[in-house]
């Protein structure tokens, strides 16, 4: 495999590794290539591509007016599965959540007894995490936190796979931490069945995603930078499925039959798809968390899904 001649090189972010020699192509898209490291396994997007990617308009204020119309209720016991396993290792404590994005799962802590403290960049998620939770959130780059500030809980939920630097964003973490505290994040597996299964297909793959961990390689940055790793968690998202895999299959589906063009699936209409299908009655609602918790958990029994839930103990 050899890189674009125009693109400088970038070595492994877990092993260190440059050499030419010591990557695979693993995917060829249209926007980017993924490579894999022989040395340790680890799959990632080499950082010279980013220069091609703009996060112009990811989270709109559109969307946050269609997050406003949905319903928390079934957003909020997302999390709450999460908080119940984050509790069998630390009950509680400060949390900080970075990259908290809408809020929700910085709100479904703080109902569940923790002191809560988010960090986001995107004005509109900071925005409607500030004045419609009214939760503590700031907006500022994470690695200006002061070393003095300790956390018994840092989160971070679909994060470090976009970090060009992921040992420099852990090593970040640790800092914030005292022996015992816990981390715990959740990224893409590109080992999971449904990366298997789906190739150069998968969903997850794309230029904004530039890490693919899978637990071997997750396990050693973590190792390598201050961790001890406590659990892995198989998870397939629900919510993530119905939004960015059944959706775009039927406005594919629809447009096929009326012959018309498919255009294009953003932010919004997702989140405008999600309110429509979760707007039901309440009792509708309690069953949909029933039938919700059930599902979620049964398949992380099997172990079958496409992310991973870590959690870490800071050594």
């Amino acid at each position: 495999m050899r890189f674009p001649e125009t693109l400088e090189k970038r070595p492994c972010k877990i092993c260190g590794t440059a050499s030419e020699k010591d990557f695979n192509l693993k995917y060829k898209l249209e926007n980017c290539e993924i490579v894999q490291c022989r040395r340790c396994g680890f799959v990632f997007v080499p950082s010279a591509w980013r220069r091609n990617l703009s996060y112009t308009a990811y989270k709109t204020e559109a969307t946050a007016r269609e997050v406003r119309k949905g319903n928390n209720a079934l957003k909020l016991e997302r999390h709450k599965l999460r908080l119940r396993c984050i509790k069998k290792f630390k009950a509680k404590g400060r949390l900080l959540d970075v990259g908290s994005g809408w809020g929700h799962f910085l709100l479904a802590a703080r109902n569940m007894g923790y002191d809560v403290l988010g960090v986001e960049l995107d004005s509109a998620p900071y925005q409607y995490s500030v004045k419609d939770l009214g939760l503590p959130v700031l907006q500022k780059d994470f690695f200006e936190f002061s070393a003095e500030e300790k956390f018994d809980v840092i989160t971070m939920w679909d994060v470090l796979e976009h970090i060009d630097d992921p040992g420099g964003f852990v090593r970040q973490c640790a800092r914030l931490q005292n022996p015992g505290s816990v981390l715990v994040l959740q990224v893409p597996q590109i080992d999971s069945c449904v990366a298997r299964c789906m190739g150069k297909n998968w969903k997850m793959l794309g230029l904004d995603h530039v890490n693919y961990f899978s637990p071997q390689t997750l396990k050693k940055l973590l190792e390598n930078n201050g961790y001890e790793v406590l659990k892995v968690r198989s998870s397939l998202e629900l919510k993530l499925l119905l939004m960015y895999t059944i959706y775009p299959a039927i406005k594919k589906f629809k447009a096929y039959f009326k012959r018309q063009n498919l255009s294009p699936v953003d932010n919004t209409a997702r989140q405008a798809f999600f309110n429509k299908i979760t707007q039901r009655p309440s009792w509708q609602i309690k069953f949909l968390i029933f039938l919700h918790n059930g599902i979620y958990n049964f398949l992380s029994f099997l172990k079958i899904g496409e992310e991973m839930m870590v959690v870490a103990r800071r050594r």
